[in-house]
């Protein structure tokens, strides 16, 4: 079957944009094809700075034939639904159509409609145009004399011509004919342009592609990625140095060559008294170029590896001389700056962010640092942190955002902090939680160990989530501006890591208490009379304390507490759930496990969370868990039918002398034992050892539902069977609310 070649030849497009085009240009047009009942056997794309191309090979020489039958009126109807009938199909009279028999609804008219298909090549020059006529770059531009012109083209760079050959290998392809603003599809391109620049006929991909290369352009972006790479480790060590490979650096690198060429230049070695950090991105933001190390002590050499576009005839020479110069003034800022910024202590920055706005909501930077302050003391006896030393953590975490480097290089926000911290003469502790403390930033970034930098982390992440939760500015969909997802993951990964154990409710409740006076309005509480004596109350007493010394009143005290509690920790809580769910899935682990243990009362220490459902997770892998399971579902149906029957709940304990069947008592009984000895377990944290006490259960169950009739003729009998059906449902729930379990 014919294959397609097409080549969209321009000025150079952005890197950044190339994977992307790339991609669009093969979903379009493969979109297309398969919606015209062209099914194609395969297809790939390209980009290079100056050309996007795509090969989709297997193309059906033709569209099918369709063939459709569609119903019209009934024989006899009105002459107005027979011409629309007639008009609607195609058809010249009725004598066209066909006669189709219904004993039951009568005789109507069917059309027989085919539609014979047509040849491929002139449904991709019908398709093609459009698609670059309507093509999603991000930023377009219009160019030369037809610019001006209603419905000029709009491309990235000015498009300067255009190859689409269709055929089969063992024939010339023809041409696909269209044209696109007066740029017409042919079948030539250009090489490379200093080395290469004359025109090239091509016929199909192969051809295409081996001029190409013969044209000094290397056509795949992975191919030039793999010479980049090797090239430059071969020059690396070639000098005993070792290349520090940067995978975001060398997709763009590749984008902006088409045929690498990597060479080394060097720098004087007196910019390496500034960190290696800034070396590496002042080189990297500036000139693109990688940087080499010495294995021997991890530390950056005074060398540096650029990729040129072109064998020059001096061997690169002037290309690398003129890399040297920049990158020696870039440097030479680079020093000033880090320079420039050991003068001033970090302490002495802070006033600054009196006048710095963090969020028009959550008020003044100022107002933010002294927030995670005041947390990361709150929660430095919790992993054993030194107080102090977290308290100065905090207080000088954010101090390098006014610093220079980080303004030029905001990518080194923390870890500059940690240098002058150093360089200060702070404790290293203290300087590393200054890098520290933003982290973890993603799945793969590393987790802090150092208490300290536990401690400042933590603070950092939950003033973050609790300070918009408060003012409701929470994830929407896709939408999550604030990285509040990656802030909740970060806080699970501290605590799960560092194995930590830690009531996150309650620091979501101290970290709520700095934002009573901007987040809370009266008009938003509901009437709380209600709550003031219920027993979530008295799980906050120590926030209604903290307010009391502030100065509110018992009435406003008692309203800000149900406040944050409804608007802030129970909604929070829930995220963290869910992102909890999204930690364990990525593990292996069943969500529905961890609703069914976040479910229970108090569920807010995270790594008993986890430990809690690894258990479970193992004990419904059994037998005697499945049964179990199956069990309590089973009574939790009964009751669920018989309650909503009843318009009532069946709690209570049941009356033992109302006990008819030896299966009921040794239920009771078994109920009993359960519950003490799951109780026991999980007072001491055995999770396992709670699991097996609930498998005891199950020959109780298993026997009851056997032989016990629950819906007795005896109203009594039924609602003491109810009842004991309820504990069993109770005692499960001394490890998990099974009714949140999947089958």
């Amino acid at each position: 079957m014919p294959d397609l070649l097409l080549e969209l030849f321009s000025e150079e497009i952005p890197a950044r944009m190339q994977a992307k085009a790339a991609d669009d240009l093969k979903r379009l047009v493969t979109d297309k094809l398969v919606a015209e009942g062209l099914v194609y056997e395969g297809a790939k794309a390209f980009a290079t700075p100056r050309r996007l191309t795509l090969t989709v090979h297997g193309i059906p020489a033709r569209q099918p034939d369709l063939k459709d039958e569609r119903k019209g009126p009934k024989v006899g109807a009105p002459d107005a639904a027979v011409q629309g009938f007639l008009k609607a199909t195609g058809l010249g009279s009725l004598d066209e159509a066909k006669i189709q028999r219904d004993p039951k609804k009568g005789d109507f008219y069917v059309a027989l409609i085919e539609k014979p298909g047509r040849p491929a090549i002139d449904v991709l020059a019908e398709i093609l145009p459009v698609i670059v006529r309507t093509f999603p770059w991000p930023k377009s531009m219009r160019w030369g004399e037809r610019s001006a012109k209603p419905g000029a083209l709009q491309w990235v760079r000015p498009l300067h011509s255009i190859i689409a050959t269709f055929g089969i290998d063992t024939e010339e392809p023809d041409v696909v004919a269209f044209d696109v603003s007066g740029i017409k599809a042919g079948q030539v391109t250009r090489g490379h342009r200093f080395m290469a620049p004359d025109e090239i006929s091509v016929r199909r991909f192969e051809d295409y592609e081996a001029k190409l290369a013969d044209a000094k352009v290397v056509l795949d972006p992975q191919r030039r990625k793999d010479i980049i790479l090797a090239d430059a480790k071969t020059l690396a060590q070639a000098q005993n140095y070792a290349l520090v490979e940067d995978a975001g650096l060398l997709d763009e690198v590749s984008g902006l060559v088409e045929w690498p060429v990597p060479l080394m230049g060097s720098f004087d070695e007196a910019f390496l008294s500034i960190p290696d950090e800034v070396i590496r991105a002042t080189i990297r933001a500036n000139q693109k170029c990688f940087v080499v190390a010495d294995p021997a002590t991890g530390k950056l050499a005074n060398k540096f590896i650029l990729t040129a576009n072109i064998e020059a005839s001096d061997g690169g020479a002037a290309i690398t001389a003129g890399n040297e110069r920049v990158i020696r003034a870039r440097l030479s800022d680079a020093k000033f700056f880090y320079e420039t910024d050991l003068k001033t202590k970090l302490e002495d920055r802070l006033p600054k962010f009196d006048q710095i706005v963090f969020h028009e909501k959550l008020g003044k930077q100022a107002e933010r640092i002294a927030r995670i302050e005041r947390l990361a003391v709150e929660i430095a006896p919790l992993v054993g942190a030194d107080v102090e030393k977290a308290k100065r953590a905090a207080k000088l975490c954010k101090a390098d955002l006014l610093t220079e480097v980080v303004g030029e290089f905001p990518e080194l926000q923390g870890l500059m902090g940690k240098y002058y911290a150093l360089a200060q003469g702070e404790d290293a502790g203290v300087a590393a939680a200054c890098e520290e403390h933003y982290k973890p930033q993603g799945p793969a970034d590393r987790v802090p160990t150092d208490p300290v930098s536990i401690a400042v982390a933590l603070a950092d992440k939950l003033d973050t989530l609790v300070g918009f939760w408060a003012i409701d500015e929470k994830p929407t969909g896709s939408k999550d501006p604030y990285a509040l997802r990656r802030a909740a993951l970060g806080v699970i990964r501290l605590v799960l890591d560092n194995q930590l154990r830690i009531r996150v409710r309650a620091l979501v409740s101290k970290a709520s208490l700095p934002y009573a006076d901007r987040a809370f309005k009266a008009e938003d509480i509901e009437a709380t009379q209600k709550l003031r004596d219920a027993e979530e109350i008295l799980g906050r007493e120590d926030l209604v304390e903290e307010l009391a010394e502030q100065g509110w009143t018992t009435e406003g005290r008692y309203d800000f507490v149900y406040y944050v509690e409804k608007t802030v920790s129970a909604p929070l809580m829930s995220f963290f759930a869910d992102r909890l769910k999204v930690q364990l899935r990525d593990q292996g682990a069943r969500h529905d496990l961890v609703d069914a243990v976040f479910a229970l009362e108090g569920q807010d220490d995270i790594l008993m969370i986890v430990r809690r459902v690894e258990a479970l997770a193992a004990f419904l892998a059994t037998d005697d868990g499945k049964n179990l399971l199956a069990g309590t579902k089973r009574a939790a149906n009964i009751l669920r039918i018989e309650e909503k029957k009843d318009g009532r709940a069946f709690d209570g304990a049941p009356d033992a002398s109302l006990y008819a069947q030896d299966e009921e008592k040794a239920l009771a009984a078994a109920i009993d034992r359960a519950k003490a000895e799951a109780g026991a377990a999980v007072a001491k944290e055995d999770f396992a050892a709670a699991m097996t006490a609930m498998a005891g259960l199950r020959p109780a169950v298993d026997a009851f539902f056997d032989k016990v009739t629950v819906n007795a003729d005896d109203k009594a009998v039924r609602e003491n069977r109810l009842k004991l059906l309820n504990e069993i449902r109770a005692a499960t729930r001394a490890v998990a609310d099974f009714s949140k379990i999947q089958d």
